[in-house]
């Protein structure tokens, strides 16, 4: 059967249970990529978020909510549970949160998204399988739905799974 992508741009998320599909996303600076997968049911999704906290811009929260930690994770897990995935069943990977436009650390908005994820995750009783984040490298992720595999290239080099 072939594969096809749906891609998932800054800002964004995607849930699916299409066995058809892959779901990705491409050069995860300080951003994060949140992949979860419920093996069981089959369904998987994954969130690029950009900013820790929507009370930075509640109208585009709004809109968009996928670009901040706090609007984005929830929307994700609710669209998978709608789809018959269960929480004590996903498996969560955190992908991202570099500091490769801010060297400095002036803004550390990498390890910022990072600690919002955290913080969210541990008022949710949400345990994170698995995460590579930090440094100044871009990462793109993805994950079949078929089989649950989650890959991830660092700085365009060779795929390796997570």
């Amino acid at each position: 059967m072939a594969v096809s992508r749906i891609i998932v741009g800054v800002g964004d998320l995607a849930v699916s249970k299409d066995p058809g599909k892959e779901i990705v996303t491409h050069s995860l600076g300080s951003c994060l990529g949140v992949v979860i997968y419920d093996s069981l049911a089959k369904v998987g999704g994954l969130l690029h978020l950009m900013l820790p906290d929507s009370n930075l811009n509640p109208e585009r929260a709004k809109r968009q909510p996928g670009v901040f930690a706090d609007t984005g994770l929830p929307v994700l897990f609710k669209n998978a549970y709608a789809m018959g995935a269960l929480k004590n069943r996903l498996r969560v990977v955190v992908v991202g949160g570099s500091q490769v436009m801010d060297e400095s650390g002036r803004f550390n908005i990498g390890s910022r998204n990072y600690a919002a994820v955290r913080k969210i995750f541990w008022r949710n009783n949400v345990l994170v399988d698995l995460e590579d984040v930090g440094g100044q490298v871009n990462r793109t992720v993805g994950l079949e739905i078929a089989t649950g595999r989650v890959w991830m290239k660092i700085n365009a080099g060779e795929v390796k799974n997570l």
